[in-house]
């Protein structure tokens, strides 16, 4: 079945005057255009296509990468405002509409949101919503401490930045967690800190614990390198002033330097530490 809005992996039947015709297994057949078909092809060959409804709402497909796939979140412009809502350019020759009702605020034109792209079952049409939440659940959550996970950043709170976890879930991280800059749009890694009970995740954007050492002392080791092996931070370095070179917190940093020191790779001095 050739799914709208997602990836295919179809195989070439013919070509013709207008371009390739590609199908599935169920017989199913949709357009590849020639302005999109490779230089190189052959019959009965496997071919990774995106599949659309063109201006025309003809199924369609393309080797375009669009920035936002059916059931995902980006972070899109908008090229756009027209009688029924917002275009936006999600990198296809049809722009994506956010319908007037589909937005948690009046967008404007030039300006950027995170939306999410579904399949209208009214319309049966690829459509966009920046009401985010409406598409996130923290029902069912499998996650330990540490775990890694994808992070799509998408509001800011008094508490911290919410975040999208894993394309499926809403997390948070806490502004005393954040040791570099973060904005709206950022496609982040992260790891889970906490679970709580409720069902809310609390996210770090460092490993927690004992797992934290390594990454940390490799990002030292990473930035003295960088920095023709010295940097003047020490014990008596200001938390901002390791936060500003860093992007780390002062009990990380302290962490991160014992390991190095202890596997002498590093001198400590009074103006800072000294690769070895």
């Amino acid at each position: 079945m050739i799914e709208l809005g997602n990836y295919n992996t179809l195989k070439v039947l013919r070509s013709t005057s207008i371009g390739l015709f590609l199908g599935d297994d169920e017989g199913t057949e949709i357009l590849l255009p020639n302005k999109y078909v490779p230089e190189d092809f052959e019959i009965d060959q496997d071919m990774k296509v995106f599949c659309y409804l063109d201006n025309a709402e003809r199924p369609i497909s393309t080797t375009l990468k669009p920035k936002l796939i059916r059931n995902g979140f980006a972070y899109l412009e908008v090229v756009e405002v027209g009688a029924y809502g917002a275009f936006l350019d999600w990198g296809l020759e049809k722009h994506l509409l956010v319908p007037f009702r589909e937005q948690s605020e009046r967008m404007e034109d030039g300006n950027k949101y995170i939306v999410h792209c579904y399949m209208d079952e009214e319309s049966m049409r690829l459509t966009g919503s920046s009401r985010v939440d409406k598409f996130l659940s923290n029902e069912s959550l499998d996650y330990n401490q540490n775990d890694l996970v994808n992070l799509l950043v998408y509001r800011k709170t008094p508490l911290g930045w919410e975040v999208i976890v894993d394309n499926m879930h809403k997390g948070l991280i806490f502004d005393s967690d954040i040791f570099k800059p973060v904005s709206v749009g950022d496609e982040l890694k992260g790891y889970v800190k906490n679970v709580r009970d409720d069902k809310k995740i609390d996210i770090s954007l460092q490993p927690i614990g004992a797992k934290m050492l390594e990454p940390t002392a490799k990002m030292i080791l990473d930035k003295l390198e960088e920095n023709n092996g010295f940097l003047p931070l020490h014990d008596k370095s200001s938390p901002e002033d390791i936060k500003k070179t860093l992007h780390l917190s002062k009990k990380a940093f302290k962490k991160g330097v014992g390991i190095l020191y202890r596997q002498r790779k590093i001198n400590i001095q009074d103006d800072g530490i000294h690769l070895i």
